[in-house]
């Protein structure tokens, strides 16, 4: 008699396992495509979900099973950025990193607001849309510039330092922004909220790198097979509990956690393995799952193509601007390096856009938008990276050629 009801439950699982098949296969087939063709492979990862799901081909519904692994990927994705960032490669940066870091957030976020509000936005959408282009994809930009042996550039570490203040600053924004479009708008609360993020972003960026280390031989003589990487998974997932409580979103813990973990497991390379393999299979369930939330028929309208467009040469403009002028000082060329070098928007704008959809606070034409953007300033900054730091060795006045690079091992497929 309970045959059914077990061969009921199966049917059940098994459709759900083709979906998550169909997902990942179509998701790495598009990676495969689009790294042949020298792009990022995230760009192919979203067309994926766009082809799978609801727009086109109909064969992968969104459902609360796929929506959580998707909140595991991109968890473990900015874990495993943390994982590649030290903390003291932003501290030697100095008050230059901040300040282009500030700059590069205050302008984007100005201008996205008042354009989305321009544009018919209500004031919800307006925060979201600025939110969306406040944020930097580190993982890029540290690609292409570790392609060309520069990351130990002054330039270079300004810009990385800069980077991970944007991305934190931004994930703040995000925090602060979801709780108004919830309707908590007391200041004194938004105020505690924004304290607490930033006490808490600072104690495990000052103080959670320095513990790990001085525990790190405790750690290494635990009879577990792999204790640094079970001790990630833990501190990822902790953190990441501890973010939430503190008004922060998940994913700031998650990156705090790798942070702190980055010096102590720099040579365990089984441990940056493992991690690697988990976010492999968890971040394209993100990417699709994005994908699948793009209803291309917003696009039939000009008015919408015409603001992705406008946003996506706001969000590059704002960028290079913002980074430029927070490098000032610097020669004309290193502040344009500094400048393109913030543009890559990458996968914090694009949580952003989900959080807004999810939370039900921005239609899906800006969703659309702001998705756009994301892709878009992802294959439009690495060429222009290469190029202004191109160096002349020859002496002929003309910058050597530099190899081609291929962005997409950071972005989307990780490892």
């Amino acid at each position: 008699m309970n045959i059914p009801i077990v061969f009921g439950a199966n049917v059940e699982h098994t459709a759900i396992l083709l979906d998550l098949f169909i997902m990942l296969a179509a998701a790495k087939l598009m990676a495969e495509i689009f790294e042949r063709l020298k792009q990022p492979a995230v760009v192919g990862e979203i067309l994926a979900g766009v082809i799978v799901g609801p727009s086109l081909l109909r064969w992968v519904e969104p459902s609360d099973m796929i929506g959580v692994l998707a909140e595991f990927g991109v968890i473990f994705l900015l874990f495993n950025v943390g994982l590649e960032t030290k903390p003291q490669s932003i501290f030697q940066v100095g008050k230059r990193a901040a300040i282009v870091g500030v700059a590069g957030v205050a302008l984007p976020f100005a201008a996205g607001y008042f354009i989305a509000h321009a544009w018919g936005g209500s004031f919800i959408e307006s925060m979201f849309i600025a939110a969306a282009l406040v944020a930097t994809s580190v993982g890029i930009t540290a690609r292409v510039l570790g392609s060309m042996g520069l990351l130990d550039s002054d330039t270079a570490r300004i810009i990385l330092g800069a980077a991970v203040i944007d991305d934190i600053l931004g994930l703040i924004i995000l925090s602060l922004v979801s709780s108004v479009s919830q309707g908590s708008v007391s200041m004194i609360g938004l105020a505690k909220t924004a304290g607490a993020a930033i006490l808490f972003t600072l104690f495990v960026a000052l103080v959670g790198s320095r513990l790990i280390n001085r525990l790190a031989p405790m750690f290494a003589r635990l009879r577990l097979e792999r204790p640094f990487f079970s001790l990630g998974l833990i501190l990822c997932l902790g953190l990441s509990v501890a973010s939430a409580y503190v008004g922060v979103a998940a994913i700031i813990g998650a990156f705090l956690a790798g942070m702190a973990l980055a010096e102590a497991t720099e040579d365990d390379k089984k441990m940056h393995q493992l991690t690697t393999g988990v976010t492999e299979f968890l971040v394209p369930f993100f990417l699709v799952n994005i994908g699948m939330q793009l209803d291309l028929s917003v696009f039939r309208e000009t008015s919408v193509i015409l603001f992705a467009i406008v946003l996506t040469l706001l969000a590059v403009i704002t960028k290079f601007v913002g980074g430029g002028v927070g490098a000032w000082g610097l020669p004309r060329r290193e502040m344009a390096q500094v400048g393109i070098g913030m543009v890559p928007r990458g996968e914090v704008g694009i949580v952003v856009a989900q959080i807004g959809l999810g939370l039900g606070v921005i239609g899906k034409d800006f969703f659309a938008a702001v998705l756009f953007m994301a892709v878009a300033t992802t294959l439009i900054a690495p060429p222009f990276i290469k190029m202004l730091f191109a160096v002349d060795t020859d002496g002929d006045g003309i910058p050597d050629p530099l190899p081609d690079v291929d962005v997409s091992d950071d972005f989307g497929r990780i490892g």
